[in-house]
């Protein structure tokens, strides 16, 4: 039998015996194949702080070294997806409770490979809306594609569920927020909420689409907190009933939990990522100096779509410099070596071994942490 009838025979045994599989076990990917390789990133956000060390001498802000470290690695995949925890104004810049980036904070982003940022968090109002106005203004102008928040209904209805192909692949997008931290959305401004009802009807439009893979983005949870809280396991067990594949989440602030769940009725397996923790912030408390990159690679075979590998890589910002400054560079963690400051050396070790024991013990299913290329961090 050739291996193309046999992984057919496989396929549509699967689907109609409902086997059981106890553990994810990466799939060996077939020359003729269509392959992709997705990227999942944190929170990317803006704190005082940082537009204080990015203004340069002339008045402008830089932020494009912050991602030099890692930028091979965001621009190696075909799609990288990030949660932009900021609009981006005109004027007005600041950081927390009420964010607001210059155009150069996107710019960087942008440059440094992410093609999609998602909009929907609960900071996407911070300005109002002119400064949401602006940001989507600037996302079009630059043909980085956005997810969450629209201009108005029209808008969302053309451009929602955001559809992504490449190499043969067909994406369904989907973000959500759980708020807005009390503010009103403008009219006709139109953020998604968390709704069951419309969220539903979503999933039904992306259905009709004809998606190789539906994935929801989720900002959800409880800050500062390792583990999901019960509405959140709740909410992602609603999603993939409803037929989403995969499940990304942001917002905690830290590192949570990955899980590789097997559908028995699809014959197929589910990703749930609770949350992806920061990826640039001024934070500095335990845990929230850093975050988790997630690539993801699928594998469409015979009409069937599949994750074909599933890793994840730590990044880290080293905090401050006994002048008291901040560098908002971005490190692998893993294979960043620090010398000359032995806070900072406990600091990155600490990140890491809260992270690796977090994962060990709650990651379900075949996870893989990879590390970057090597640096040397000399304060």
């Amino acid at each position: 039998m050739s291996l193309k009838r046999a992984l057919a025979t496989l396929i549509i045994y699967c689907a109609t015996a409902n086997i059981a599989i106890a553990q994810y076990i990466p799939v060996p990917v077939r020359d003729n194949a269509y392959n992709i390789n997705l990227l999942f990133a944190g929170d990317i956000m803006q704190h005082e702080t940082q537009l204080k060390e990015a203004r340069t001498a002339n008045g402008t802000y830089s932020f494009s070294d912050n991602y030099r470290y890692i930028k091979k690695d965001i621009g190696a995949a075909d799609i990288a997806i990030g949660n932009l925890e900021t609009p981006i104004g005109k004027s007005g810049f600041s950081g927390y409770p009420s964010f607001c980036a210059p155009d150069s904070f996107l710019y960087a982003a942008t440059g440094a490979g992410f093609d999609v940022l998602l909009l929907a968090n609960n900071h996407c109002l911070d300005k109002g809306k002119p400064t949401i106005l602006h940001t989507i203004e600037m996302m079009d102008s630059l043909g980085v594609e956005y997810c969450g928040v629209y201009r108005n209904s029209k808008e969302r209805e053309e451009r929602y569920p955001l559809i992504l192909e490449k190499r043969g692949v067909r994406i369904a997008l989907l973000n959500y927020t759980y708020g807005t931290n009390g503010r009103e959305i403008p009219s006709p401004i139109v953020v998604n909420l968390i709704d069951k009802e419309v969220m539903a009807k979503d999933i039904l439009k992306a259905k009709s689409l004809n998606p190789d893979v539906i994935i929801a983005c989720m900002h959800w949870g409880d800050e500062y907190v390792s583990l999901p809280p019960a509405r959140v396991k709740e909410m992602a067990d609603w999603l993939l009933a409803q037929g989403v594949d995969h499940v990304i989440g942001n917002h905690p602030h830290v590192i949570q939990p990955i899980e590789m769940r097997y559908n028995e009725k699809r014959c197929k397996y589910n990703t749930v990522v609770y949350s992806t923790g920061n990826i640039l912030s001024n934070m500095s408390l335990r845990k929230t100096d850093g975050g988790v990159m997630i690539k993801m690679k699928l594998t469409k075979y015979l009409n069937h779509t599949y994750v074909s590998a599933l890793r994840y890589m730590f990044t880290w910002i080293a905090p401050k410099m006994s002048n008291g400054r901040r560098d908002f560079t971005i490190y692998p963690a893993a294979t960043t070596e620090i010398t000359g400051n032995s806070n900072a050396k406990n600091k990155l070790e600490l990140f890491l071994d809260d992270s690796r024991k977090l994962m060990e013990k709650h990651n379900k299913g075949h996870v893989k942490e990879i590390r970057g290329d090597s640096v040397k961090l000399t304060f």
